[in-house]
């Protein structure tokens, strides 16, 4: 379906004349899988599918033979913010500007419904969306584990507490992961418990939820999150769990704040790939509780 209004945006250059705007459909995974492939990226199917049944994703195509050149993702998460994510460009249409304009359309999009935009940017996509609006929130990293989790078997701690996720425990989980993440993402959540069941855990205490971790498949590694705990004690206990039942290479996006945490994953093995910030259109600051949100998603999810 192609978007008749693309090219008269306020504030936003005209796209080049042999490129046409788009909505993606499931016929257009398979090239959009190309570009993130391309990319290097992690992404499988199943997240382009997630965008396409959730939110909207849109691509930038040649008006000669229809090939998909660059694509941009939005992802609502409850009535007041939404994610932006997956702006690609094939390799040989790059600098032509088609990201920033994707992103721009995105962002105009989110504002036209009242949603604020949010993202997690790399350094050289900071200094690009620092020029749209967006302001710093938080910062993280990226841990990635290419070896084995070195256990230690002395650590026992809040371990009793975990347990796998069961289907009675999803009212008290979404209603938890909304005072933390500041959004709904209930069905996100769902799905992502179906792709790493594993990794899906929760920990009770006193019969009330401490915290919950998830997972998912990748294409070249297994991403662990969203992790959200009451406290650091949970958060690793549920760790200890989740990564016991996982081959790597593994990748957790951990929060810079919870420093303590991080030094224990790269003792057993994780190393730092890259640092990630966490930012919002016109705000300094973000939806979600710091002090008990402690691994996101993913970029790609917020």
């Amino acid at each position: 379906m192609t978007i008749g209004m693309a090219r008269s945006e306020p504030g936003m250059a005209a796209l080049p004349a042999e490129v046409e705007l788009r909505l993606l459909r499931p016929s257009d995974i398979a090239a959009a899988m190309r570009l993130s492939a391309e990319a290097g990226w992690n992404q499988v199917a199943a997240d382009w599918q997630i965008f396409l049944d959730l939110g909207e994703a849109y691509g930038l195509a040649t008006r000669d033979d229809g090939r998909l050149i660059a694509t941009a993702a939005t992802l609502p998460h409850g009535k007041s913010f939404a994610w932006i994510s997956m702006v690609l460009v094939a390799e040989d249409c790059r600098r032509r500007g088609l990201a920033r304009w994707l992103l721009r359309h995105c962002a105009n999009r989110l504002l036209d419904r009242q949603l604020v935009p949010g993202l997690d940017a790399t350094p050289a996509g900071r200094a690009v969306y620092l020029g749209l609006g967006f302001q710093d929130c938080w910062s993280m990293r990226r841990l990635v584990l290419h070896g084995a989790f070195r256990h230690d078997n002395r650590e026992r701690g809040d371990d009793a507490l975990v347990r796998p996720l069961q289907a009675g425990d999803w009212p008290a989980l979404f209603a938890y992961d909304r005072a933390v993440f500041g959004g709904d993402r209930g069905v996100l959540l769902r799905r992502l418990s179906d792709r790493l069941p594993g990794a899906a855990l929760v920990a009770k205490r006193s019969g009330r939820l401490d915290g919950f971790i998830l997972g998912r498949d990748g294409r070249v590694m297994t991403q662990i999150g969203p992790l959200v705990a009451e406290n650091e004690n949970t958060a690793q206990a549920l760790l200890r769990h989740a990564l016991r039942m996982q081959a790597s290479p593994l990748a957790i996006d951990l929060a810079d704040r919870h420093e303590r945490l991080g030094r224990w994953l790269v003792e057993r093995g994780f190393a730092v790939e890259r640092p990630l910030t966490r930012m919002v259109h016109g705000l300094n600051g973000a939806f979600d509780d710091p002090a008990r949100l402690f691994a996101v998603a993913g970029p790609e999810f917020g």
